[in-house]
């Protein structure tokens, strides 16, 4: 009777009780968390600063002035607001189609908003932006005129102080006061003979 006791504790003392199976958890990389808005503004920015002006090539659409900023809402949404260098340029279809492409590419939705005020002045265009022209054989533009009122019209010919940005000489004459844009206008040098674009002072 004792040993058969004896026999029973142990067995008992023995046995192990299995262990509660544990939660299973997904293998592979956790998900990455959400950018926060200020990064994801930062990160549009500087993809929309590359984007260049389809008519002036050697402008991005920040030197050119056009490029008037760029918000990102609570969710994410991208707002990329533009202004147009005259009202009903042409290319302004262009610009938001290449805004969004590259936004596109970059991984970020973007919406393109047209401002047209406070109207766009060409003193805006950067400094950088002045080089560039040079660089490429265009005339930047001046100061913009100020005006505080009604825009007076005139059928003469506007005049201009400016230098051939090929040879630098201010011997120049006005050949017509629209070129490949309206925002343009053609001269000829008379030293070097050379025609160039002038961007006209808006």
């Amino acid at each position: 009777m004792t040993a058969t006791t004896t026999a029973t504790t142990a067995t008992t003392a023995t046995t192990r009780v299995p262990r509660r199976a544990q939660a299973s958890h997904p293998s592979g990389p956790k998900p990455a968390p959400a950018a926060d808005p200020e990064t994801t503004r930062e990160q549009a920015l500087a993809v929309a600063r590359r984007v260049t002006d389809p008519e002036m090539p050697m402008l991005t659409l920040e030197d050119l002035g056009v490029l008037r900023g760029v918000a990102v809402s609570e969710d994410g949404a991208v707002t990329v607001t533009i202004t147009p260098t005259y009202s009903g340029c042409p290319a302004m279809a262009t610009m938001r189609d290449d805004l969004v492409r590259s936004l596109g590419e970059a991984g970020l939705a973007a919406t393109v908003r047209v401002a047209l005020s406070p109207a766009w002045s060409s003193d805006w265009i950067t400094d950088r932006g002045r080089r560039a022209l040079a660089d490429h054989g265009l005339s930047a533009p001046g100061p913009a005129p100020a005006r505080s009122g009604p825009v007076a019209l005139s059928l003469l010919p506007t005049r201009r102080s400016l230098h051939c940005p090929r040879c630098g000489s201010g011997d120049v004459e006005l050949t017509s006061e629209f070129g490949a844009t309206s925002c343009k206008a053609l001269y000829r040098c008379t030293s070097c003979l050379e025609p160039f674009e002038h961007v006209k002072e808006i």
